[in-house]
């Protein structure tokens, strides 16, 4: 009995610290008991929240989008329903608190509208299944697209891990208004090109019959959907092929796909004996400059010999026959 005596007194003596706003008692006091049921809505949060996320994963018959989106749509009626029974607990009637509404609303209208905005919008993309977790995704355009797998889509931003293992958090707003490329939205096979060049002259059977052994000789590459060869050009230094294949694990990543065709194709070229081009220009000079053909006669009357080991005739240059030696006797 003493203890409830002093308790009692302790929170008599906080209460007294304090004014009076209209019906309402600040206090010390009130302060206290208001961080105790703030904590306590808090951790209650927390806990409700992470059985309703397990609750969720084990409702087999639902996939891992409706899971996600059940979870969050419970999740916001939990915290609703704590802040409010918090309110309640407190004694604070909500009629009084119409005299903020003014201005909470005008904070939620500058303040709070993009938070407003991307929680709707991750909301829709739940419901509409538009991108589901798992999926590989391509934001932006040129230099600046960001290819990922979507790892996780939260209230505010989707989390978007890349190949180099960098997560962006991408804002669902951001998903809704601006073009978003989904590679396995429908259907996760994907499509890869990679362009091979052959000097001219290449048997071009042989060649596509070799960029087919390549192409199937990887593990990734469908068989399903075969791998093809096109004959894409002529180009200014080689005959052009396009070796097509279908992939289904985009998240693994392309560009190691292509270095392990580009790899097996140049072994199979150097066992078949199929050449590779590289850049070769043809230059053809239709008169010497004035200047360089008076160099070249007075080397040639300086040094012919040196002029005939360094390719005098290129130049368009006949060297001088030698003097035969005479025989005789000198008058």
């Amino acid at each position: 009995m003493n203890i409830r005596a002093d308790l009692r007194e302790i929170a008599r003596q906080l209460d007294l610290i304090g004014f009076d706003v209209g019906d309402y008692r600040v206090s010390v006091y009130r302060a206290l008991i208001m961080l105790a049921v703030g904590i306590v809505v808090v951790i209650a949060g927390r806990v409700m929240t992470a059985l309703v996320r397990r609750s969720f994963r084990r409702i087999s018959r639902l996939d891992a989008t409706q899971q996600l989106l059940g979870e969050k749509l419970v999740s916001i009626a939990v915290w609703v329903g704590l802040v409010l029974a918090g309110v309640d607990f407190l004694g604070i009637s909500l009629t009084a608190l119409t005299v903020f509404s003014g201005a909470f609303g005008l904070a939620v209208g500058f303040g709070l509208q993009k938070t407003f905005g991307n929680l709707i919008s991750g909301i829709i993309l739940l419901m509409d299944r538009s991108i589901k977790p798992g999926d590989v995704i391509a934001v932006g355009s040129g230099s600046d697209k960001t290819v990922g797998q979507v790892n996780k889509i939260g209230i505010r931003a989707v989390s978007v891990t890349t190949r180099d293992r960098i997560e962006f958090l991408i804002p669902n707003e951001l998903l809704m208004t601006s073009q978003v490329e989904n590679w396995s939205f429908s259907s996760r096979d994907v499509r890869v090109k990679v362009p091979v060049g052959v000097a001219y002259g290449s048997d071009i059977e042989k060649v596509e019959k070799v960029l087919l052994e390549a192409a199937l000789s990887l593990k990734r590459v469908l068989n399903r959907n075969p791998p093809q060869v096109w004959l894409h050009g002529f180009g200014s230094n080689a005959i052009e092929f396009e070796v097509q294949m279908w992939i289904d694990d985009p998240e693994e990543g392309l560009g190691n796909l292509r270095s392990d065709l580009l790899k097996a194709v140049w072994k199979a070229f150097v066992a078949n004996g199929i050449e590779v081009p590289y850049a070769q220009h043809d230059v053809h000079i239709r008169e010497w400059p004035k200047e360089l053909a008076e160099i070249a006669r007075i080397a040639e009357s300086q040094a012919p010999e040196a002029i005939e080991k360094s390719g005098a005739n290129d130049l368009g240059i006949k060297p001088k026959p030698k003097a035969k030696a005479r025989k005789g006797k000198l008058n």
